[in-house]
């Protein structure tokens, strides 16, 4: 009865089981103050709803429109909200399917009491969608006030205590493994110092790689490490102790050269060998089996390192494979798996560019202390495209799409110990020599093995430099959850056509591998091309065009 939902509308503890009238009796005595019904809100809106509406309107309930055949669901986008007048057959919500975006439109003109389902809740065929009131001149209250519940006192947390780096018993020092970051679990130890030798305070021990990064081992103090509690190779997990160091020592333990006093003793079997010689023997052939140890020769195939190989000695090695190497291949095929990879390409003619580094290439590196590259080019055309084109910048999360207003370029990396991909961060509001000394530390951290977790995560977009191998062609692989990559290469003297005419141009070839499930060909396509005129014409970054 609209009775007991307005009065749950003014009092949502109140339950109404009365007439119309009755209702409004209660409401006006109770909640009134001096019996002036006029200026009391409650009263007002009951007014408002039964007692200036000629007769109770109608309510209608809306389903889902008509499926085609091959459709059985879909997501719900509300035009509308409650409280909105409709007219008839107007749109007040659209249900998006996998194939096309059906309408749902009001069958009546009137005013939207209720919504029945979520914004973007996943709707079937026949679900009841929204009420409206048939003919309602003007938007009924659809919320109760709040009762304003506290939210309750939180107590604050004690911050736990950073756990030192080793457990001092005496002069005995147990140092645990370093503090991994929170995405890494475990890491294979490899040890730079063994049992025995003397280390400095904070000198590097040992090294823990993990899937991500390199992690060293520090002495705590100065000392001798007595003991290894973990082999070489093995793998350890977060808080382990790995060695003991004996704090202050100056010279390896006793035990390291306990073996020396074995040579005194030797001595003292003299007098007893002069006392009584052994029997000579009386036939030289004893001695003949001494040849024999030349026999072992069919197992010399094992070459002893730095030694020259032998001629047609084939020979094979198996290593393990790093935990940085088995993460990346990992990864690659999860994004292989994952995304719908697709590349397209063209082609950029470096001639203005290297004309603007050339002319001021020893002004800029006088002033900002760095050299200028080409990569500063075609990360702040990067940054300019992914801004323009926000679905290049965006990702796909489960069932949803995440688009970013900021461009954080992953620029790829060739270690030793592989590729990793550090972030440059906020390049839309880099200069191209912030670009540039960005990268340059990158490099370097990179190079000495000092990045961190921090400096790897994140990223919405990548730009791979094979060029600088020598690579001419190629296609590079997602870094997920991005949706593309862009990839530099070689840059040649090429023949090329210029107004009617072959001339010979520095061409570069570039490709853009996106994800087709989230970025189309035309997106990709123009924003390739966006970089493209941006590298080729550097007033237009300049210019902002």
């Amino acid at each position: 009865m609209r009775g007991l939902r307005f009065c749950r509308l003014i009092n949502p503890r109140y339950v109404c089981s009365r007439s119309l009238s009755a209702c409004h009796h209660r409401v006006y005595n109770n909640n009134t103050t001096n019996n002036n019904p006029a200026v009391h809100p409650s009263y007002r809106i009951l007014k408002k709803h039964y007692f200036l509406t000629p007769s109770l309107h109608d309510v209608r309930i809306v389903e889902t429109p008509t499926f085609p055949d091959s459709v059985t669901e879909g997501d719900i986008q509300w035009v509308k909200e409650v409280g909105d007048t409709v007219e008839e057959d107007e749109v007040i919500g659209e249900i998006e399917t996998d194939k096309t975006t059906l309408p749902v439109q009001s069958p009546v003109a009137g005013v939207i009491t209720e919504l029945l389902v979520n914004d973007g809740d996943t709707i079937t065929k026949g679900s009841q969608l929204v009420k409206i009131d048939v003919g309602g001149g003007a938007a009924a209250a659809s919320e109760p006030l709040s009762t304003g519940g506290g939210g309750g006192d939180q107590d604050a947390e004690t911050p736990t205590p950073a756990s030192s780096g080793g457990d001092v018993e005496g002069e005995s020092v147990t140092v645990k493994v370093p503090t991994f970051p929170d995405s890494v679990a475990e890491g294979d130890v490899t040890w730079l110092k063994e049992v025995g030798d003397s280390v400095e305070a904070d000198e590097v021990i040992g090294e823990i790689e993990t899937d991500k990064t390199t992690l060293p081992i520090q002495a705590p103090v100065a000392g001798v490490v007595t003991e290894l509690l973990v082999p070489d190779g093995s793998t350890v997990t977060k808080d382990m102790d790995v060695v003991v160091l004996s704090s202050g020592g100056g010279s390896a333990p006793a035990a390291a050269v306990s073996p020396p006093p074995a040579a005194p003793a030797a001595p003292a079997a003299k007098p007893e060998l002069s006392a009584t010689p052994p029997p000579i023997p009386t036939s030289p052939v004893a001695t003949a089996p001494a040849p024999k140890p030349p026999t072992p020769a069919p197992s010399s195939p094992s070459v002893a390192p730095g030694a020259e190989k032998p001629p047609g000695l084939r020979t094979e090695s198996r290593v393990k494979m790093s935990r940085m190497r088995l993460r990346i291949a990992e990864r690659l095929k999860e994004a292989q798996n994952t995304a719908a990879m697709l590349t397209t390409f063209n082609e950029i003619d470096m001639t203005n560019i290297m004309a603007l580094r050339s002319k001021f290439k020893d002004d800029f590196l006088k002033k900002h202390n760095v050299k200028l590259g080409f990569m500063s080019a075609f990360l702040k055309a990067s940054a300019q495209g992914l801004q323009e084109m926000p679905e290049v910048n965006a990702y796909i999360d489960g069932n949803e799409i995440v688009y970013r207003d900021y461009v954080d370029i992953s620029v790829a990396v060739a270690t030793p110990k592989g590729l990793v991909v550090p972030v440059l961060r906020n390049v839309e509001t880099l200069s191209y020599a912030g670009i540039e000394l960005g990268i340059n530390e990158l490099g370097r951290k990179a190079r000495d093995g000092l990045l961190a977790i921090e400096d790897m995560d994140g990223g919405t977009f990548t730009v791979s430099n094979g060029g600088v191998f020598g690579s001419l062609y190629g296609t590079p692989i997602i870094n997920l959850p991005q949706s593309a990559i862009l990839g530099m290469h070689a840059i040649q003297d090429r023949p090329v056509a210029r107004n009617g005419q072959v001339v010979i141009r520095p061409m570069m070839y570039v490709a853009l591998t996106y994800d087709h499930r989230l970025i189309d060909g035309r997106e990709a396509v123009t924003f390739l091309r966006r970089i493209k005129s941006a590298v080729e014409d550097p007033g237009v970054l300049l210019l902002d065009l």
